[in-house]
């Protein structure tokens, strides 16, 4: 008995949502980029989130900031930032100070060889921005930023919001 198959084409959709093919696609661009832009920092033994640490603490000058709040001004979560900013100690790129008024606060700084190296990674790294989104026009990058600050707009407390 020859049996036939059913040639039905039934096409599963490759997503359950239009929302989870932006989440996914979001998520693959995401780490098409990081990939250019880890093996960047992985030159200057840095990952990105120290090298985040370090532009903030920058930007921050002359002042220094608490542990917390440095935490919360970070482009991605730091489950233990404790270890990062004592690895960023150990090779000198910052201090910490606890004010004797209270030693539980934890204040963070740059040192001279943190500002050092931000100055050396400066032209690569804007040299990996170009190659990774310079095929886009101005008018694209800046649309780009709109969609996602929306996305992102409800999910963020104001205290991690950042520009």
């Amino acid at each position: 008995m020859n049996s036939t198959r059913s040639k039905t084409t039934r096409k599963t959709p490759r997503f359950d949502s239009l929302e989870q093919e932006v989440f996914l696609n979001l998520w693959r661009t995401f780490d098409r980029l990081r990939a250019h832009e880890d093996e960047l920092f992985q030159e200057f033994g840095l990952t990105s989130q120290q090298y985040n640490v370090l532009r903030l603490l920058r930007a921050a000058q002359p002042d220094m900031l608490q542990t917390l709040t440095l935490a919360e001004r970070l482009v991605s979560r730091a489950p233990d930032i404790t270890r990062m900013l004592d690895k960023l100690e150990d090779r000198g790129l910052i201090v910490r100070d606890r004010p004797p008024e209270n030693r539980r606060i934890v204040q963070i700084g740059i040192t001279e060889a943190g500002i050092i190296l931000l100055d050396q990674i400066a032209e690569p790294l804007q040299q990996c921005h170009s190659e990774q989104l310079g095929h886009m026009s101005a008018t694209e990058l800046r649309h780009l930023i709109q969609l996602l600050r929306a996305a992102r707009e409800p999910h963020e407390t104001e205290s991690s919001s950042w520009h």
